[in-house]
């Protein structure tokens, strides 16, 4: 089994959001034991966001760090154990949201590929990028 990142290198849907961890100074930190749960926006999700705005992220390291952190929990959590509860704390300190029915949401995403087994974790496929607040 590999890796959260060697996953989404693999995938190679994921080449921005690869791009943005290590942007933002996280590489090492999902390469490590975890476990985490990491909700993972494909290269669309990313490209649906306005205009500059992954550029301006990219050049704003921390607000970018806090972004990814949202996007990460403490832990690895397949479905049905997220499913449990309406929220999770994020890694970033702020609740994610979890819409208990089908679809499987988080937040305003939806997860198109749940329960994706790594090493150090799960990954769940979603379609959009996730704000805090």
């Amino acid at each position: 089994m590999a890796s959260i990142l060697d996953t989404a290198r693999s995938a190679g849907c994921f080449q921005t959001l690869l791009a943005a961890v290590e942007a933002a100074g996280l590489t090492a930190a999902l390469e490590g034991p975890g476990p985490f749960t990491v909700f993972a926006p494909v290269d669309d999700a990313f490209a649906a966001l306005p205009p500059g705005c992954v550029d301006t992220l990219v050049q704003n390291p921390p607000q970018l760090a806090r972004i990814l952190k949202y996007h990460v929990l403490a832990g690895a959590h397949p479905r049905d154990r997220l499913v449990a509860q309406d929220t999770w704390d994020s890694l970033e300190g702020a609740p994610v949201p979890i819409r208990r029915a089908d679809p499987f949401e988080v937040k305003n995403a939806t997860v198109i590929s749940p329960d994706v087994t790594c090493d150090n974790g799960v990954v769940h496929v979603i379609d959009r990028v996730i704000l805090p607040g």
